[in-house]
């Protein structure tokens, strides 16, 4: 059931003796509202009112004798995009550079390219460029070699390199190089900022790869294995970002939006059930490496002169039985091996003594120890150290001196 209109049935008797005049009027008036606009629209596109362009396409086959070409109308877009990451890329990409790591042959290996992986060019300096890389990257190489922007090989010599930052640094022909990097400051960088990674993920095959992301969190600390035995070494401070970072993106560079270096990418974890969580060492963390590996081949760092073990890796009956310590002592880092003449054995340190605190801050553990002695002290300074010895709770002061590692 629909409306129904009384009045309809009139009116289209009315509409009736109407209809043929108004056809052929509207009819008329569309020929020439046709031919008006086709004979006009060449002249206003001369005059570039037009937003298009007019072109007359060939056709194969010439039209028929008396027929008129009809015009095709093109629009042409040319589009130039310029963006903050744009700009930030082209500010740094040229001082990301490919490392590769070459061995000679022995029993175990044919020997040639171990590995490649990314660096980053921070300096230029008395006809030499200087390149930061990652540790594990020039690690047991017999030789290395740098590959630039345009392809071009060169050989590199290695200043230094550092197992427990994973840093190391490189040494060019400054006549290769015409951009350095300009580092940023990591302290500065908030979950959420926008970072771009730049690097060789893969190999040089896909040199300067470009990635983006953004800062996932700061202050992150993760335990590093550096000897694969199972235990943790170290405890590494990185700044966590979900911008891909493969493996070859290892030394490469994460810039922040001003095109700015704030980290030298290091890791990534790699499980089915993790994805877009890696790894950068800040970079403000990273410069005082970079400097004593540039200037003096390693790092120099304040010396105690004692083997260590968490009491959490020793036998409960050992706690009691050859440490004799209080039932209540359950945390801090007992000495296996005092080196003679050395800062602990100067100050009257001994085997089967167990450290509890640094300057009156607990220590728990061997990465503790190493992250205070190594981010707190310097060569030079002094130390007190609170020991358990046969029970019994005691105090020394000890002088650090300066070891290579």
């Amino acid at each position: 059931m629909g409306y129904y209109d009384d009045h309809y049935q009139q009116y289209q008797q009315k509409q009736k003796g109407n209809r043929g005049g108004w056809f052929l009027s509207a009819l008329v008036g569309a020929i020439l509202g046709a031919l008006l606009i086709m004979f006009s629209i060449p002249t206003l596109s001369k005059w570039n009112v037009l937003p298009y362009d007019i072109a007359i396409t060939e056709d194969e086959n010439e039209p028929k004798e008396g027929t008129s070409r009809q015009p095709t109308m093109q629009k042409s877009v040319e589009v130039d995009v310029v963006s903050q990451v744009t700009k930030a890329v082209d500010k740094v990409s040229d001082a990301v550079v490919g490392i590769v790591n070459i061995q000679e042959a022995n029993f175990w290996s044919q020997g040639g390219e171990a590995g490649t992986g990314s660096g980053v060019i921070y300096k230029k300096a008395n006809g030499k460029a200087f390149i930061v890389t990652n540790h594990h990257v020039v690690e047991n190489a017999s030789q290395v070699e740098v590959s630039l922007k345009d392809g071009t090989r060169v050989p590199a010599k290695v200043l230094g390199s550092d197992i427990w930052t994973d840093l190391a640094v490189l040494e060019i022909d400054a006549k290769h190089v015409k951009k350095v990097a300009e580092f940023g400051n990591s302290d500065a960088v908030k979950p959420g900022e926008p970072v771009i990674a730049i690097g060789n993920p893969l190999g040089l095959q896909f040199a300067g790869s470009v990635t983006q992301g953004i800062i996932s969190g700061t202050n992150r600390t993760i335990e590093v294995d550096l000897d694969q035995d199972g235990v943790p070494d170290w405890n590494a401070e990185v700044l966590q970002t979900d911008a891909a970072i493969n493996p070859g993106n290892s030394g490469g560079a994460l810039v922040n939006i001003e095109g700015q270096v704030i980290g030298i990418n290091s890791m990534k974890i790699a499980q089915q059930a993790v994805e877009g969580i890696g790894f950068a060492i800040p970079i403000n963390f990273a410069q005082p490496v970079i400097a004593d590996l540039e200037k003096y081949g390693q790092v120099r760092r304040p010396y105690m002169g004692v083997e260590l073990r968490s009491l959490s890796d020793i036998a409960s009956y050992h706690l009691q039985e050859t440490l004799h310590l209080p039932k209540d002592v359950t945390e801090g880092v007992a000495i296996v091996q005092v080196v003679p003449m050395s800062p602990a054995a100067q100050a009257g340190l001994k085997q089967f003594d167990v450290i509890v605190a640094l300057d009156d801050k607990k220590i728990r553990n061997v990465l503790e120890l190493r992250k205070y002695l190594y981010t707190e002290k310097s060569i030079g300074d002094k130390m007190k150290v609170t020991f358990y010895r046969e029970g019994k709770k005691q105090t020394v002061t000890m002088k650090l001196a300066k070891e290579s590692f």
